[in-house]
């Protein structure tokens, strides 16, 4: 992960070392903070748009093969970023480790108990007293850690005593079974099985899956399939709340100007729309970042919209994040008109300054060194639409397809039509009327 992350800020140092600018002259002309774009070089952080990145390309004069080679490290980086943070939660379930290995080592050293000093090792120097001082307060804290651990066990086997009482003579009868039950942890044994008892809601609930692994799982609850967890041989994450190119995007709201707070930062668009109760407005761009889990080569095979629900266009207003702005970079896209009955996602070419970028058509094919971005690009004019994604894929004889959308709900996509649109004057700090 680190390597992916430092290769693409090692290119953006190159780039940067080039002109004779810093990094504060740069940062002005691509607004933004400068400690922002030193962290981007220093690979502490990798940005959620490329846009910031071809902009930066173009102000140190980076030729057309070395924006292709930025634009597929910046890809590696933004999966390396996500593997990190769906790895994540690991720790919190390793935390117990440490103290099983503190409590392995304190019968290794039969030294520490103050009845038998060793002729070397003087009771008044600070040097000894510090270890024997800590190796007590070990001893202290496993005994106490011990007695809470048996009490839980026995407190925990209070509300299973009916069901489980020819269980517990079993128990009685055999000594090495109740020798052993102190030492050993009280939750797993206590557990109710599916052929004795019912589990109830509280117990089931920490056995789920964790709803944001992958960015999927949480749709293939909501469509009711079953969740077939790590058969899936691919992971991918979703993200709606893109803008055309990092600044241009409307949104729909049924709240006056006055009400409404300013434009947010692109990377904080999410919890500004969803705080508001915002839809996008005329155009909706979701990029999805697929990957396999393996080495393994995964198939996607095909690209498919599924439109649930059509109604006229939400009355409001329309609330442009800027008046517009453009880039010499337009990636390539899946175009799709939510307008037609039945829309399909057509690939469409992107733009390099003038360099054509060929469309990504399908089949196409991705592993875990190998991830792939698909930006999809919905539209309309004439209707509320609410719609999701469905993506087949095939690898080594399996064939699956999985659903893609807004963490478990459609995309929602509105047509603007004659609505009144606001833009913000940052110099008057205000909403004020679109021109």
């Amino acid at each position: 992960m680190r390597d992916d992350v430092q290769e693409f800020a090692a290119l953006l140092r190159r780039l940067k070392e080039r002109t004779d600018r810093s990094y504060g002259q740069l940062a002005r002309r691509l607004a933004m903070n400068t400690s922002t774009l030193h962290r981007y070089c220093a690979g502490e952080a990798v940005p959620l748009d490329f846009a910031p990145v071809e902009r930066f390309a173009a102000l140190c004069a980076a030729t057309p093969e070395e924006r292709l080679e930025l634009h597929r490290l910046w890809i590696l980086a933004v999966a390396a970023r996500q593997r990190a943070r769906a790895q994540g939660p690991k720790p919190a379930t390793e935390a117990p480790e440490p103290a099983r290995d503190e409590t392995a080592e304190v019968p290794d050293e039969p030294a520490a108990t103050p009845a038998e000093p060793t002729p070397d090792v003087t009771p008044s120097s600070p040097a000894s007293a510090r270890p024997r001082s800590r190796r007590r307060r070990l001893l202290v804290l496993t005994a106490a850690a011990t007695a809470l651990l048996a009490g839980l066990g026995t407190l925990a086997a209070l509300p299973d005593d009916r069901p489980r009482r020819g269980a517990d003579r079993v128990e009685a009868a055999d000594p090495t079974r109740t020798a052993q039950a102190p030492t050993s942890r009280p939750s797993p044994p206590r557990s109710p099985t599916p052929s004795t008892t019912k589990a109830s809601p509280s117990a089931a609930r920490p056995t789920q899956p964790a709803p944001r692994e992958s960015g999927g799982k949480e749709a293939r609850k909501e469509s009711g399939r079953p969740e077939p967890g790590a058969g899936t041989p691919l992971t991918w994450s979703v993200d709606a709340h893109v803008w055309q190119a990092g600044c241009g995007h409307d949104y729909v709201l049924t709240r006056p100007p006055q009400q409404v707070p300013p434009p947010p930062p692109p990377q904080d668009a999410r919890t500004w729309a969803t705080s508001l109760g915002a839809v996008h407005g005329r155009q909706t761009m979701v990029r999805v970042s697929v990957q396999g889990r393996s080495a393994t080569a995964v198939v996607l095979e095909a690209l498919r919209v599924r439109v649930v629900s059509r109604a006229a266009p939400l009355k409001g207003t329309v609330y442009a994040m800027d008046r517009g702005c453009g880039g010499a970079l337009t990636p390539r896209f899946f175009d799709v008109d939510l307008d037609k009955d039945r829309p399909v996602a057509r690939p469409q070419d992107g733009n390099d300054t003038g360099t054509p970028i060929p469309a990504m058509r399908l089949p196409y094919r991705v592993s875990a060194t190998d991830p792939e971005v698909l930006l999809v690009t919905a539209e309309t004019r004439t209707c509320d639409c609410s719609w999701y994604l469905e993506l087949d894929w095939s690898s080594q004889g399996r064939t699956g397809t999985v659903r893609v959308d807004d963490a478990g709900r459609p995309f929602r996509t509105t047509g603007i039509g004659s609505l009144p649109r606001y833009v913000y004057e940052t110099s008057d700090r205000a909403w004020v009327p679109y021109s």
